[in-house]
């Protein structure tokens, strides 16, 4: 995995988010082993407590599944991931056009200021 995590919000989500993008980059495939609790920790330098909370998260979600003694795997549907990242992404949408709002823009200021963005 090659992602940073901001350790001024809560780790456990953005591990579970990191995981999910991952597998639709194909960066993991189905059925495919992922590192372990204990690696992922020491490569964050978080506590490998909450890397075991949120392969447990996406464990219940169906998104990972464990083999004891064996460690943790990609399940082999991955459209769950997907659905997931589709739901960050519009809550994230969501979250910057009410920041936009809030900052005096209209909507379609907002677009227009989007498309610029996109075009630079």
């Amino acid at each position: 995995m090659n992602f940073k995590l901001d350790k001024e919000k809560a780790l456990c989500p953005q591990i579970c988010e990191q995981l999910c993008l991952a597998i639709l980059m194909g960066e993991y495939l189905p059925d495919e082993k992922i590192l372990s609790v204990r690696e992922t920790a020491l490569d964050f330098g978080i506590n490998p407590n909450t890397v075991q909370r949120a392969y447990e998260s996406l464990e219940e979600q169906g998104i990972l599944y464990s083999v004891r003694g064996s460690g943790w795997y990609v399940s082999e549907d991955t459209s769950i991931a997907k659905e997931r990242i589709k739901n960050t992404v519009k809550e994230k949408t969501a979250l910057y056009f009410l920041a936009m709002s809030a900052l005096g823009y209209s909507l379609e200021e907002t677009k227009n200021y989007v498309k610029e963005w996109e075009n630079e």
